[in-house]
């Protein structure tokens, strides 16, 4: 039976500041162990706003906490963030966003979402599967170009090109529809590759990214939660890989640096005002005994930041 594990649970409460009748948002639902954290720190009282793509993920939620009156579950991209909270009425008046990213363990382990090549499955990879283009669809059509693109961009394979020159050579005879197809001819290309991984692991990761165009959102729900959140509400992001957590880095950064003086000749020039964000501590790391006990939270890292007035 599955186990969910929330990753950082402590931390990430810790980072929120969770305090009873405020407003909270769990940008990324999952299996509702972090929104069961914040909803018990609530006592009750406030709102906590939860956000998932994934359809499961939303019947879940409400099978855990749809009798609880503070709680919402909304079936929605975190892109849509700032609309929502319009649409709910707290925009500007939330305490805290946790965005909790990358794909979740219920979703690996479901052979039929496509997500893993330890199982064989329909070649699907889409967090939402009621939208979008599978990966079968994206790998049928797609130029060779394209393919080793985004396996270089988003998995830095370096056999890339070999590998989008095999697919596109042997969806000729037949479409690749299954994730057992797909691992068995990417291990079948010669070329460099790591003997701690599978040779299919960052050909995955790259299509599976590509596929929900999961940075692109990333940069756009980060914007957003500058307008969504209250003065002194915080933002807390936990990130699995690297290009999630250099955009995280980079936001918080660029939004907690003072405002440039207007005129450099003038160095007595006012300047524009307070940044958007104020940074708290620095990155947080997961501890052994959780590593130990959940191997996928190794790569977890969390960054918090809080609005400015």
């Amino acid at each position: 039976m599955f186990v969910h594990r929330p990753v950082m649970l402590a931390e990430a409460l810790a980072g929120l500041g969770v305090t009873a009748g405020g407003i909270y948002v769990d940008g990324t639902f999952g299996r509702g162990g972090h929104s069961g954290a914040i909803l018990d720190a609530l006592h009750g009282s406030g709102e906590l706003h939860a956000m998932d793509q994934d359809p499961q993920a939303c019947g879940e939620a409400f099978r855990l906490f749809g009798e609880r009156a503070n709680f919402r579950i909304h079936h929605r991209n975190f892109s849509q963030l700032a609309a929502m909270a319009t649409e709910q009425g707290i925009a500007g008046r939330v305490n805290g966003i946790l965005l909790d990213l990358g794909v979740s363990s219920p979703q690996l382990d479901d052979a039929a979402r496509g997500f893993s090549f330890g199982k064989d499955g329909p070649l699907d990879m889409r967090m939402n599967p009621q939208a979008g283009e599978s990966a079968a669809q994206w790998l049928a059509q797609a130029s060779e170009r394209e393919i080793a693109d985004v396996l270089w961009t988003y998995g830095e394979e370096r056999n890339s090109r070999r590998i989008a020159r095999r697919i596109v050579e042997t969806r000729v005879e037949a479409p690749l529809a299954t994730t057992a197809q797909l691992a068995a001819l990417i291990a079948s290309v010669p070329g460099p590759r790591s003997h701690h991984i599978h040779p299919a692991t960052r050909s995955f990761q790259a299509i599976r990214i590509h596929i929900n165009r999961e940075l692109d959102v990333l940069e756009s729900v980060l914007q957003q939660a500058l307008d969504v959140l209250a003065p002194g509400g915080r933002l807390v992001v936990i990130s699995f890989h690297s290009l999630e957590d250099r955009i995280v880095k980079r936001f918080m950064r660029d939004a907690s640096r003072e405002a440039e003086i207007v005129d450099r000749r003038l160095p007595m020039a006012p300047k524009a005002g307070l940044p958007p964000l104020r940074l708290i501590g620095r990155k947080q790391l997961p501890g052994d005994a959780e590593c130990a006990e959940n191997p996928r939270a190794r790569s977890a890292v969390l960054r918090v930041a809080e609005r400015q007035a």
